[in-house]
């Protein structure tokens, strides 16, 4: 129906043609049966031109005017057509083809079957009329929009402007077109829409108000008025409306997990899987690059270099080069070092206070080429196109060529070693049996951290000392304690210790500030017989004491004040079983015992004069107390006695010194190469040294052997704070580490010196809680058993077996 775009309607006018009256009969005869000749190939071939012909006939049903050579069969067409208002109609108009002409001329009284909606759609929407001129006119009837909807309350179409806003038909009388592209006039305003309004009643629904897309009252049904109304009250809008439904749980649920994303953040590339197969097609032409199969797009050659190209082709190249394999560097290869940065002596133009004066060059010059402390004098020039070349290029280019060439090339053969051959076979952990494994006893009861731990001779009772300032025995096989006693309020136990010896006497040693106190532990942990014992040896020093020599005085006749006091405490230490008690002007940290129990020594690493005062030697049985001269370099850590040689350990904070008490010189020097001491041990032997120290490594030095460790283990993850050797002759070592574990291992030392000590790590105990980075801060060994007892920052005391 509708023109093409562009297009423009012409009017051509065709006389009427002549009806010729022998085209209206028809050889019937001719029509029966097929034709002569004909096949069925040329039946099908019929058929398809038959349907050409309708498709041109349906082309035809429309207003486009055919072309010149049709003209006068169409005009002919639409003169024999008659279009009528009525319901019936001929059978040209209803078939809309050149066979209505035949069949209304076959017989005049023959019913005609009117078209059916399929055919409907194929009837001409127009009727043809003649104009004031006399010529056809065409006229088309209403639209009729299908809109195929199911909905019983749709809109029927009104204005079709679309979206245009209704402020561009101000200055038209229209607002608008309908489907058939009539204007729609503007409604009345105003007073003609008073006077109209007054005149009529108020019909249903009005409200007064106007529809912008048709400019008509805009009328609402019942229903909706009586929504607005409960709309207004605040009142639920229908019957069935639940103004707080339920929550519809979209995304949770088994089903209803989310799939799509919350944000349109484009996926990152690292999540993109590249496809296989075309990573098999890029391989392929990355290969038949390589082989030259694919080569890339040359542009075509000018004439002179095609020339050019065949004059080279006339001359035969070879590159001498083109076969070499790349070698790998000799396996004894040593890279050339970097040199370092040139500095501003090296530069054009360095600073005033690099150039030498007269006197500096003259004396360069002087000197030889070995005794130069530079090889070069700097200088100043303006510009660095005024440099001049190296003078001595030449010269050291020749000299090297020559180095080269009188240079020897000798082949060394590679050892062909197994590493694994390299290292020692240790021997299996279990075959080394017996060693602590279990922890059976622990004990709990000091308030705060327990420093320092000790068990006596007979290794029936564990002493304890800690933060709370209390000394506490037990029992070691049944942890119950049996003994206790409150040194301080203030101050910690920093170290007990049982004075070694025979079994006649029992006297335990604890430091607390600034006071040693020598006690006898009561509760029935010793007889009479060796509570007398142990108070003859305390009170022993008291008659040397009134015998020896007075006091020195100073020039104003009074005596001079002593570093040390030996005393006794007072009445309520000594019911409890103190006896005597040493006072010293520093804190001691540390006391180590002489194998035969008349001699200690304490450290005290924070005196304000270490080299004096931070090492001292006392003497049990003449309460007298000694300040060697040892001139350390360093805070002194620790120290012990050697348990056969008047020897004598002293540990600073990165080096052990050796000291002969009789011939007061030192032996030897110790280089570990910790950052920070902080234990020592020696063997039963007396002939190898273990040291522990904050930087998590533990030293086995060999005194036979030199000053350097002969074994470093590395393996706790945290600073190792104790390191014992087993007393009874057991070829076993712990060290207690801030980690919360304890390392057992075997170290077999034998007295042949041309046999090295056997290390083996056995066992990890583990039970200790790391309480403020501290964990595991002692471990003693039994006197006998294969027993080690822990005293940890957690307070608790374990006992392993």
């Amino acid at each position: 129906m509708s023109q093409r775009a562009g297009q423009k309607r012409k009017v051509v006018e065709v006389p009427a043609p002549e009806i010729e009256e022998d085209a209206d009969q028809l050889d019937i005869g001719a029509l029966n049966g097929d034709f002569e000749g004909e096949s069925e190939e040329d039946a099908d071939e019929e058929s398809e031109e038959d349907e050409d012909e309708l498709e041109d006939d349906d082309e035809l049903a429309s207003d486009e005017i055919p072309p010149s050579e049709d003209e006068e069969e169409v005009r002919q067409q639409f003169q024999d057509m008659k279009t009528t208002n009525g319901h019936s109609k001929s059978a040209q108009s209803l078939m809309g083809s050149d066979t209505a002409k035949d069949v209304a001329t076959i017989a005049t009284d023959t019913p005609i079957t009117p078209l059916n909606g399929d055919d409907a759609a194929d009837v001409p929407n127009y009727t043809v009329s003649t104009d004031a001129n006399g010529n056809p006119r065409y006229i088309h009837g209403e639209i009729d929009p299908v809109y195929d909807s199911d909905d019983s309350d749709a809109v029927e179409p009104g204005n079709t402007i679309g979206n245009i806003p209704m402020s561009y038909y101000d200055a038209y009388p229209h607002i608008g077109y309908d489907i058939n592209g009539r204007r729609i006039a503007r409604p009345a305003k105003g007073e003609a829409l008073d006077s109209l309004l007054d005149s009529i009643d108020i019909p249903e629904g009005w409200t007064g108000l106007t529809d912008p897309a048709t400019g008509k009252p805009l009328e609402l049904t019942p229903e909706q008025l009586e929504t607005l109304k409960k709309l207004t009250r605040n009142e639920t809008p229908g019957d069935g409306y639940d103004p707080y439904p339920d929550m519809v749980e979209w995304f949770t649920g088994k089903g209803k997990e989310e799939v799509m994303p919350l944000s349109a953040i484009p996926e990152p590339k690292r999540r993109f899987v590249p496809s296989a197969h075309e990573h098999k097609r890029v391989m392929k032409m990355v290969k038949a690059i390589r082989e030259g199969r694919i080569k890339p797009y040359r542009a075509p050659l000018t004439e002179e270099e095609r020339e050019r190209e065949e004059e080279e082709q006339d001359f035969a190249t070879y590159d001498v080069w083109a076969t070499e394999q790349p070698r790998e560097d000799h396996v004894m290869n040593i890279p050339a070092p970097k040199l370092p940065p040139p500095g501003y002596e090296e530069s054009y133009h360095p600073p005033p206070e690099y150039l030498p004066d007269d006197e500096e060059k003259k004396t360069w010059e002087e000197q030889d080429d070995e005794d130069r402390n530079r090889d070069f004098l700097p200088r100043d020039h303006a510009a660095l196109r005024k440099v001049p070349g190296y003078e001595q290029f030449v010269k050291e280019k020749f000299e090297r060529c020559l180095d080269l060439y009188l240079a020897p090339r000798v082949r060394r053969s590679k050892l062909n070693i197994d590493p694994e051959s390299l290292l020692p076979k240790l021997p299996d952990p279990a075959e080394l049996k017996p060693f602590p494994t279990t922890n059976t006893t622990i004990m709990r009861g000091h308030e705060g951290k327990v420093r320092s731990i000790s068990i006596d001779g007979s290794g029936k009772w564990v002493a304890s000392g800690g933060d709370d300032g209390t000394v506490r025995v037990w029992e070691i096989l049944t942890g119950r304690q049996l003994w206790r006693l409150k040194l301080s309020k203030d101050e910690a136990v920093n170290v007990v210790s049982w004075r070694p010896g025979n079994a006649e006497s029992s006297i335990l040693v604890a430091c607390c500030g600034e006071s040693i106190y020598f006690m006898t532990p009561q509760h029935d942990l010793c007889t009479p017989e060796v509570d007398a014992k142990s108070r003859g040896i305390l009170d022993a020093g008291y008659g040397y004491a009134a015998t020896a020599a007075p006091a020195q005085k100073t020039s104003a006749g009074a005596d001079k004040p002593t570093a040390t006091s030996w005393a006794r405490p007072s009445a309520t230490l000594q019911e409890r079983g103190c006896l005597l008690s040493l006072t010293l002007r520093t804190t001691p940290k540390t006391l180590s015992w002489h194998r035969r129990g008349d001699y200690f020594s304490t450290v005290s690493p924070g005196s304000s004069s270490a080299s004096a005062t931070a090492i001292a030697i006392h003497t049990l049985s003449k309460h007298q107390t000694q300040y060697p001269r040892l001139r350390l370099r360093g805070l002194a850590q620790t120290t012990c006695f050697h348990p056969s040689k008047p020897l004598f350990f002293v540990a600073t904070k990165v080096k052990v010194r050796i000291y002969d008490l009789q011939a007061q010189k030192m032996e030897k020097e110790l280089l570990p190469g910790a950052r920070w001491i902080s234990d020592i041990a020696l063997h039963p032997l007396g002939s190898n040294l273990i040291i522990s120290s904050y930087d998590k490594r533990l030293l086995w030095h060999d005194l036979d052997l030199g000053a350097t460790p002969y074994r470093v283990i590395r393996h706790h993850t945290k600073a190792i704070r104790a390191v014992a050797f087993h007393p009874g002759g057991l070829p076993l070592f712990a060290d207690a580490s801030d980690d919360g574990t304890l390392h057992i291992l075997h170290g077999k030392v034998v007295g042949d010196s041309l046999e090295n000590a056997t290390i083996v790590p056995l066992k990890v105990l583990k039970g200790h809680r790391v309480v403020r980075e501290l964990g595991v801060l002692g471990v003693e060994w039994h006197p006998r058993e294969a027993w080690c007892v822990s005293a940890g920052a957690d307070g608790t005391i374990r006992v392993w077996t």
